[in-house]
């Protein structure tokens, strides 16, 4: 299969070319070519398949033309090693958790499929890549554990400061080896601007090579439609139409759940649940797409104002406005009202939200008012402990500290402290 731009579709790469260079040389996302739905039979009998196999079947067809499939079959073995359970919260909603990785968030799952697949394409390879990754929370720890020690990949992972719990910061700036945190003076949207820069600027790319572990990669935004075809295998019991409220930042995690839609996984509609980022919600209401500044909130990992992977939800409805809106609602919501119902959540059911995971139950709620018969879905992105302040100022309790998390948080912490893009530049030329 063949991945075209978005910006030119006669600029098209193999998946394991796409995958190196992460973006296309037009600043084009890549995008499969097609999209073969696979046979009714499968969610039929979905049950009876673990969720390696899920894993295999769906994945199969965009990199089957460059990893064998034994390879295949290992590289799933090594990146869905731990559960994706959904939890009953209350009647006809549950929440998909999605920490239960080594770095207790949602990206871990892309990031150790990106890393698996540089590292089986590095195999008998003599050039090193630099993975050049921006994150606005969670990526940049997914990523760091996912590269870290991989050979012939160096990580450079760009971070806004003091705008990332302390959680995360340590889990991007404390393991070492071929693992380097450069901490930004500015936003999450001046480090994504940074590193598409570098991805453009010829005086880097002639003497390096480059591709970036943001979800714009295809091998970190293709495997996440892995566990919305895992939630569906649970809930298909509840016999009810089903419906996705994803806590949305950059929007390649709820593409991933369009692309197992298309793939024919049965869903009735999706929710993108945000925070006062509100680019989408506002698109859906007047059909103009205008980006803003990010705004800061307790939801840190949604704070995108120009989200990178909208532009493949477009394509994925054609473009077309009225198709995309009876597959998609947005909605936004301020902190304030996201303090409070983690409240509600933890009073009424002793569930314990993270802030992200509770914009997606409000997003959740939002739709099921005028949607009662459906049963909801809103992903848990992120452990609560990884929020931890915020958790413990609004529930006034102290969740117990994950073993995956204690081992991070004595280490020292080492970064390099940047500005401006120049300050990048003569890194990864220095380097």
């Amino acid at each position: 299969m063949k991945f075209y731009s978005l910006n030119n579709p006669e600029n098209q790469a193999s998946f394991k070319e796409a995958v190196i260079a992460g973006i296309a040389p037009d600043k084009g996302l890549y995008f499969p070519e097609r999209i073969e739905p696979l046979p009714a039979t499968f969610f039929e009998n979905i049950e009876t398949y673990s969720n390696q196999e899920i894993a295999f079947k769906s994945i199969h067809q965009f990199v089957e033309d460059a990893i064998p499939d034994a390879a295949l079959r290992q590289i799933l073995e090594n990146v869905l090693d731990f559960e994706f359970p959904v939890v009953p919260i209350e009647e006809n909603i549950a929440t998909l958790e999605l920490f239960h990785g080594p770095t207790m968030a949602f990206k871990d799952v892309g990031a150790r499929f990106m890393a698996n697949c540089l590292g089986h394409f590095s195999e008998g390879e003599s050039t090193d890549v630099t993975v050049l990754v921006a994150t606005s929370g969670d990526t940049g720890g997914a990523v760091a554990n996912g590269f870290l020690g991989v050979k012939g990949v160096k990580v450079v992972i760009l971070y806004p400061s003091g705008k990332v719990s302390e959680i995360q910061e340590k889990q991007l700036t404390t393991l070492g080896q071929n693992i380097e945190a450069m901490e930004v003076d500015g936003t999450f949207d001046d480090c994504q601007r940074m590193v598409k820069t570098a991805f453009l600027d010829k005086d880097i790319t002639d003497f390096k090579k480059l591709t970036s572990a943001n979800s714009i990669n295809i091998a970190r935004w293709l495997p996440q439609l892995f566990y919305f075809l895992f939630a569906f295998k649970q809930a298909k019991k509840e016999g009810k139409e089903i419906v996705f409220s994803v806590p949305s930042g950059n929007f390649g995690n709820i593409c991933a759940g369009m692309v197992a839609q298309k793939l024919g996984m049965p869903v009735k509609h999706f929710i993108a649940a945000t925070n006062a980022n509100k680019v989408v919600p506002n698109f859906m209401e007047n059909g103009s797409y205008e980006p803003l500044p990010s705004v800061a909130t307790i939801s840190n990992a949604m704070d995108v104002g120009d989200p990178s992977n909208f532009v493949r939800i477009r394509h994925l409805y054609e473009d077309n406005f009225d198709f995309l809106k009876h597959n998609l609602s947005a909605f936004s919501f301020t902190d304030e009202t996201t303090k409070d119902i983690m409240k509600h959540i933890h009073k009424n059911s002793g569930y314990v939200t993270d802030p992200h995971g509770a914009v997606g139950y409000l997003g959740l709620k939002k739709y099921l008012d005028t949607n009662p018969d459906c049963y909801g879905i809103f992903l848990e992105t992120a452990h609560p402990v990884k929020f931890l302040d915020v958790v413990e100022e609004t529930l006034q309790i102290s969740p117990a500290i994950p073993d995956q998390i204690k081992k991070v948080m004595d280490q020292k912490k080492t970064s390099i402290k940047i500005g401006q893009y120049d300050a990048l530049k003569a890194h990864l030329l220095g380097s």
